[in-house]
């Protein structure tokens, strides 16, 4: 079953690349470039950072931000050129390389450390811990995406077994799933931030635990783009990794209230107290990589998950997918 969503997943790609790819386009002096994000999170605070303080205008660029609603839809978006940057997990880029493509994404740059999903339950459990939920139906996600991967193996780690001591929902597309859990499926699901507070602020769930602290370190959310794109627009990557790395080095170096602030416009919804309590619980799970640049210890952790998961169809080697010099230039100049 997860082997076959992936090959749906490569084959909805493929019919894509029919569109072809757009070249950056230059607006006011400035160059604009296409950003599908995943979904729409404080997991990503520097990101927000970046184009909320200016910096990628600092850089000469703008930034045209759309929500993919899931990788899938995220690598299609970016293979299609309807992006022309993506930040999603890398097993789509996995995916697509394993099928065959190629013009294939190269992950260039990585911002997020762990899983950055909690998992959320219809009641309050004191003193949780993990055995706690045998039994239970927990909505994950679609099958073959980091969210439902990293859920079964941090599962896993804690000696429960989809199919034998819980029951793992697939069947729900992602960004579908506090809806479903709200009108009764599940007995539990997972959420990010800032919904996940939002959520348990309007009493409507508790927030039990943390995914990324129980499943640790992976590369799980990375800009990448066509191979195509990035030797043809080297030097925007360029600019745009730069303005990324500021944002980084923001968050890294202010604290929980100063974040929210910089952020605010990005969530206009949300109070700054919520966004500052749950960039507060991504910074005491370490969520927030330091640098850009992937190690391949992490990446074969990364690949170790996708394995346990039954989704990795053919083995991709680190150099073939990822491409740190970019990253590693900039720092440099530090």
């Amino acid at each position: 079953m997860k082997k076959i969503a992936a090959i749906l997943l490569i084959a909805a790609i493929a019919a894509a690349l029919t569109v072809g790819l757009t070249a950056c386009n230059e607006d006011d002096g400035f160059v604009t470039v296409k950003l599908n994000e995943v979904t729409h999170s404080v997991f990503y605070a520097p990101l927000y950072v970046a184009i909320n303080e200016g910096y990628f205008e600092e850089e000469g660029l703008k930034i045209e931000l759309t929500n993919g609603g899931g990788a899938d839809k995220s690598m299609t978006a970016v293979m299609s050129g309807q992006a022309d940057i993506g930040l999603m997990g890398p097993e789509a880029a996995i995916y697509v390389k394993s099928g065959g493509s190629n013009d294939h994404p190269v992950v260039f740059g990585q911002l997020t450390n762990k899983d950055g999903s909690f998992l959320i339950g219809r009641t309050p459990i004191e003193d949780f811990t993990w055995d706690k939920i045998r039994g239970a139906e927990i909505i994950g996600g679609r099958p073959g995406g980091m969210p439902a991967m990293t859920l079964e193996y941090a599962l896993y780690q804690n000696g429960l077994e989809d199919g034998k001591d819980i029951t793992i929902n697939y069947d729900i597309q992602f960004d579908l799933i506090t809806a479903a859990f709200e009108s009764g499926t599940g007995d539990m699901c997972t959420m990010f931030e800032p919904v996940a507070s939002t959520y348990a602020a309007e009493g409507k769930g508790y927030i039990l635990s943390s995914v990324g602290a129980a499943a640790g370190e992976v590369p799980y959310t990375c800009f990448m783009a066509a191979k195509s794109y990035i030797a043809e627009n080297r030097e925007t990557v360029i600019k745009f990794m730069r303005a990324i790395i500021k944002g980084i080095d923001f968050v890294t170096e202010n604290d929980s209230m100063a974040i929210a602030a910089a952020v605010r416009d990005s969530f206009p919804d949300t109070p700054d107290e919520l966004n500052a309590k749950a960039i507060d619980a991504y910074k005491a799970i370490d969520a927030y990589k330091l640098t850009p640049v992937m190690e391949e210890e992490d990446y074969n952790k990364f690949i170790e998950i996708l394995r346990f998961a039954g989704t990795l169809e053919n083995e991709v080697a680190f150099e073939d997918i990822i491409d740190n010099s970019i990253a590693v230039e900039l720092l440099s100049e530090k």
